[in-house]
């Protein structure tokens, strides 16, 4: 409760984020009793009338998220963007690592498994919407494409927030929507679920950039890699394992809807984990809190210094990205990012609806693919160890080529007509999972500060457009059997494993200001 009210202390209103909370909350619970009463109709809400109880929760929804991100917005603005031009906040190379570092990570673990959990239902939810909607694919589709089209303006508009707000007040924020949108579980039509599947997207979409820049801004230079990797990669795969099973476990029973509404118990969850989560040093310092920057950097290990003007004359300096190596790796990881998003959002997605057309019922194939999660799961502890330990560009490649296995395995798997799916899926999981977790970290560690934020920004960008250029296909017309989707997908799969291969550099043990000191001038940050 201190940690929480240390948040909020220094916010236009504590008493509207609690409101907010509440409002939401509230609004989500008016539209239970619908659902409840459909029970006998296995919970299809298809066509039914929307009571006047679900419009006033809706509108409870959309004025206390407003509310609730009134409430956290943090006074005197103008001020805190200016002094935060020229504050500093970097941890020393060789500290070690302590309570504080390891409470973060497991911290942040579990609220990325509820935020990939999310996006991850949605495979699960489709053969359902499918039956009782009635529609083809190819319209279902929309649900998926406006989802990663919230992910993409989440992407970007997260980081926005999270300067203004504070990492930790933007991951609050996050789980607030996330609560707002278990409302797709009760609403009786299409067009709402994908109205509300933006939104839901919008809310996901910045959570994983916010959590790779909160665990930069307080793990040791040396640990920075490993940790990013793995807890990326936990909250992967433990987020699809998550959808999984509880796909397993409770679509039987409730129908596809409950998916969605898991976002309420979920959501609320993450806003608890907020108090756990510590705020920047930099944003404290930029807010005039000394004495609690001071405190979370004694816990982390960092320390903050003032730009000099030498660093600052640097702000005039050209960021053009240029030299073939540097736009050979842009390329490299563009196509590894793509056909990850390709995979991940198309292959993946649509496979549990391929299963159910191939006889399996919804239990089984959930829980088929939960079980490839679970093989998954230990795989994500030897990416993070050959990332550190053996080489960044080498564990790179080798998630790549895992996943080229695992699209050759479908392919068989398609053409013989029979045999488990578990294996195929379990390595196309393993290296998936893999590459997200490695490919924003390595990415970060192999371009020069001029270029860095954007060009992993475009890295990230091109994870989403996979997916949207797959979901796009579908929505036009263009359906594909698995075997043909990983026929299709291994082509950018493949050139991606050869240009990295070919442009990709080694950085295990690397200062990144050699990055700089090589490409052209940088920003010093004395260590």
């Amino acid at each position: 409760m201190r940690a929480m009210r240390s948040t909020l202390s220094d916010r236009q209103a504590v008493w509207a984020f609690v409101l907010g909370c509440i409002a939401v909350t509230f609004g989500v619970c008016a539209h239970l009793p619908m659902f409840a009463m459909a029970r006998s109709m296995h919970y299809r809400l298809a066509g039914m009338p929307m009571d006047s109880m679900m419009l006033v929760g809706m509108a409870l929804i959309v004025l206390g998220t407003l509310t609730a991100a009134y409430g956290l917005l943090p006074r005197n603005v103008a001020a805190q963007r200016t002094a935060a031009a020229d504050i500093i906040v970097a941890p020393p190379e060789d500290a070690a690592l302590g309570p504080a570092h390891w409470g973060l990570m497991a911290v942040l673990v579990i609220a990325l498994v509820i935020d990939v959990m999310k996006p991850a239902s949605l495979g699960f939810t489709v053969p359902g919407m499918v039956s009782e909607y009635g529609v083809p694919k190819k319209t279902v589709s929309l649900v998926p494409f406006f989802a990663l089209a919230g992910t993409v303006v989440g992407s970007v508009l997260w980081g926005w927030i999270a300067d203004l707000y504070g990492r930790k007040a933007s991951i609050l924020l996050s789980a607030v929507m996330f609560v707002g949108t278990s409302i797709c579980g009760a609403m009786p039509s299409l067009t709402w679920n994908i109205a509300m599947c933006f939104m839901m997207g919008a809310a996901a979409g910045g959570m994983l950039p916010v959590t790779y820049a909160l665990l930069a801004e307080m793990m040791p230079s040396r640990h920075r890699g490993w940790s990013l990797v793995l807890v990326g990669g936990l909250g992967a795969v433990g987020g699809y394992f998550a959808a999984s099973g509880m796909s397993a476990v409770l679509q039987p029973i409730f129908g596809w809807r409950i998916l969605w509404l898991a976002n309420l118990p979920t959501g609320l969850t993450l806003v608890v984990l907020g108090a756990f989560i510590p705020e920047s040093a930099k944003f404290l310092l930029a807010r005039g809190r000394t004495s609690e920057a001071e405190e979370v950097m004694r816990r982390f290990g960092a320390k903050a210094q003032r730009a000099g003007p030498a660093q600052h004359a640097q702000k005039g300096v050209s960021d053009a990205l240029t030299g073939i190596s540097l736009y050979g790796k842009l390329a490299a990881l563009s196509m590894c990012a793509l056909s990850w998003g390709l995979i991940n959002f198309g292959l993946l997605l649509w496979l549990p609806a391929d299963l159910v057309a191939q006889g399996y019922s919804v239990g089984v194939s959930s829980r088929l693919l939960a079980e490839s999660a679970l093989i998954a799961f230990p795989t994500v502890f030897v990416a993070a160890l050959l990332y550190s330990r053996w080489s960044t560009k080498g564990a790179l490649l080798a998630m790549t080529a895992i996943t080229l296995a695992g699209l050759l395995l479908v392919l068989r798997l398609e053409l013989a007509g029979v045999g488990s799916p578990v294996l195929p899926v379990a390595l196309l999981i393993v290296g998936t999972n893999g590459i997200i977790a490695i490919v924003l970290p390595y990415a970060a560690e192999s371009f020069p500060l001029r270029v860095r934020a954007r060009a992993t920004g475009w890295v990230a960008a091109c994870t989403k457009g996979g997916g949207l250029l797959a979901q796009g296909l579908t929505i036009s017309g263009i359906t594909l059997s698995m075997g043909r989707s990983s026929l299709l997908v291994m082509v950018p799969t493949a050139l991606s494993l050869l240009l990295v291969a070919v442009f990709g550099r080694e950085t295990r043990g690397r200062d990144l200001r050699e990055l700089d000191a090589t490409n052209g001038p940088s920003i010093s940050v004395e260590r």
